[in-house]
């Protein structure tokens, strides 16, 4: 093992979102070895304690780094080494775009987009947002809460934003006094989205103080499908998954190319992209977004439907003609409590199931896609990389539960 690759990575291993990258990594390497590509598996430095996460660079002799920016510790410490370095997390901190270094961004965009989308597809009149106050460290929260809100708006509903003044929860009462005041000010029912799942259970616990329903007054969705969180909350918490697990990945995959060609003698930077953006996978329902909240019956029955048979979209016209409407009118009359069209929630909601088959089972692809309507797991393949950038194989293999279990 002496010819091993020592490899630093520089994460808070306290925090889940960090777990789940370093996870990804631990996939990396093992794949690799199984492979067989290179003599030998890497040698990860993981420190647990996160106020000792970073190595004395001055004794420490590794040949690569993967770490996270938000630390002005470490930015500092690794601005003075020279050894190939990627960055990974939700971008900014401080990270320094200008100094080359390649860096895994989590899409906050389409995070945003997909909690305020999901949202709508509950039919709730009105939207909220929940994120940090503003700092160099949480501007991925404010990239979150502005698709969000120009999702909401887009599709004609008001949305509030709120980030208090608190940023953890050392101030525990004053934090859910000024979220309280917040919530209670909020028309009901209401679609609330929390920058991440320590903030959503910031939430619940507010509401559980103020004796608002979860999700009948306000509908609750977190971001990192925490499992720790989202599983234990009451009710259990509707979590947006970000494919950290991929952002590791990715990354470990990244920085092997650097090595290998740093050890060729080569440019260690040649042909190596500054920024890769990794799209979300979707959204984990559970409890708390489980409300249908809209007087129109027609769309309810519609809503219903669609969430109850997702491979196969209800007649149009025969729950139309059931409420005695049209078409047109029905495909209307959704639209404006939606924000989508019938077949665009349709097929948000057939992703969804999919990807947990996909994900939370052994069930074979080919079978999969049968269960699901395709005439072929071509199509299938076609269809999920279309939505998530990726393979269904690659999904299973980066992203199910036996995994997640497997190196946490």
């Amino acid at each position: 093992m002496a010819d091993a690759p020592l490899v630093a990575v520089i994460l808070d291993a306290a925090r889940a979102y960090d777990r789940l990258i370093i996870g990804g990594i631990a996939q990396f390497v093992r794949e690799r070895t199984v492979a067989g590509r290179g003599s030998t598996a890497w040698s990860l430095y993981v420190e647990e304690d996160p106020l000792q996460k970073l190595p004395d660079l001055t004794t420490w002799h590794g040949q690569g780094i993967i770490a996270n920016f938000d630390d002005r510790r470490v930015a500092t410490a690794l601005a003075k080494t020279d050894v190939p370095i990627v960055g990974v997390g939700g971008g900014f901190g401080w990270y320094e775009p200008a100094s080359g270094t390649p860096y895994i961004y989590t899409d906050n965009a389409a995070i945003g987009r997909l909690g305020a989308e999901h949202l709508l597809g509950c039919g709730l009149p009105t939207l909220a947002f929940y994120g940090y106050p503003p700092s160099r460290t949480s501007v991925w929260s404010d990239e979150r809460a502005e698709s969000f809100r120009a999702t909401a708006e887009a599709a004609g509903r008001p949305c509030h934003v709120f980030t208090g003044r608190h940023g953890d929860a050392r101030r525990w009462e004053a934090l859910q006094q000024e979220l309280m005041t917040w919530l209670d000010s909020l028309p009901k029912p209401v679609g609330l989205m929390a920058c991440n799942d320590p903030r959503a259970r910031h939430v619940l616990e507010a509401c559980q103080r103020l004796g608002l329903t979860v999700p009948g007054d306000v509908a609750v969705l977190g971001v990192d499908n925490d499992q720790l969180i989202c599983e234990l909350t009451r009710p259990p918490l509707s979590s947006i998954d970000q494919s950290a697990r991929r952002i590791g990945y990715e990354a470990a995959s990244l920085l092997d190319r650097m090595m290998t060609a740093r050890r060729n003698e080569c440019d260690a930077s040649e042909g190596v992209p500054t920024k890769v953006v990794v799209p979300p996978i979707g959204v984990v329902a559970r409890v708390s977004t489980d409300t249908l909240a809209s007087d129109d019956q027609a769309v309810v029955t519609m809503l219903r439907g669609l969430r109850s048979s997702p491979w196969q979209k209800p007649s149009v016209a025969k729950v139309a003609a059931a409420h005695g409407l049209s078409p047109g009118t029905l495909e209307t009359r959704f639209h404006n409590a939606v924000g989508r069209s019938i077949h665009a929630e349709f097929v948000r909601y057939r992703m969804q199931r999919l990807r947990r088959l996909v994900v939370e089972t052994d069930m074979p692809l080919k079978t999969i896609a049968v269960q699901a309507g395709f005439p072929s797991l071509q199509y299938m393949t076609t269809f999920v990389r279309r939505h998530t950038g990726t393979t269904p194989a690659r999904l299973r293999a980066m992203e199910r539960d036996r995994f997640a279990k497997g190196t946490s």
